[in-house]
């Protein structure tokens, strides 16, 4: 049996490949994974979450981010870096061009490909970022969204199922309804 040999990339060398890949990559450890393009539904749900979440926190201190923007994390380990559907920083030092390191909150839309990654392994990375108060999975096959939110005792888990239902996020002091995220979406 012969053995296979694989590169391991270092953080600059991937950042400097990914402004020039005409698609996105996220990097885990070292290792470079290609990501698969959203329907068009995944993208309609995220337009309506950065879209409300932008017209209503336009005047603070926080900002909204969509697709192209990455979050690092580090780790024991080394560095993860994912790109959030939607995330919103509002920390004014965290200021490189590409990524944030210190979100205070973070959208992921689910896809067949990517559900249980948004499930397991991005719900362990994202919750140990400390400047992280929300991490949102929102379904794009039914009108639901898992939001975890930082407590005192670790974290909460509510699920949002009616269109009334509201995402409170006091940082940016903005509420975000379900009826928002699928106000134009069609299940038919």
């Amino acid at each position: 049996m012969e053995a296979e040999k694989y590169t391991l990339f270092t953080v600059e060398d991937y950042l400097e490949a990914e402004q020039r890949s005409e698609i996105r990559h996220e990097y885990l450890y070292g290792t470079i994974h290609a990501m698969a393009g959203g329907s068009r539904r995944h993208n309609q749900i995220c337009l309506a979450i950065a879209s409300v979440l932008q017209r209503k926190i336009r005047k603070g201190p926080c900002q909204t981010y969509m697709n192209d923007v990455k979050v690092l994390i580090r780790t024991r380990l080394g560095e993860i870096f994912y790109y959030p559907d939607v995330m919103i920083g509002c920390d004014p030092t965290d200021r490189h061009d590409f990524y944030l390191e210190r979100p205070s909150i973070l959208f992921e839309v689910t896809s067949p490909s990517t559900e249980q990654t948004d499930r397991r392994e991005k719900l362990t990375s994202y919750q140990s970022l400390a400047s992280l108060e929300h991490y949102v999975i929102v379904s794009q096959d039914t009108r639901s969204a898992e939001w975890f939110r930082r407590a005192e005792d670790g974290w909460e888990r509510i699920l949002l199922a009616d269109p009334g239902d509201a995402l409170k996020f006091d940082g940016p002091g903005v509420e975000l309804t379900l009826g928002e995220i699928y106000e134009d979406i069609d299940f038919a």
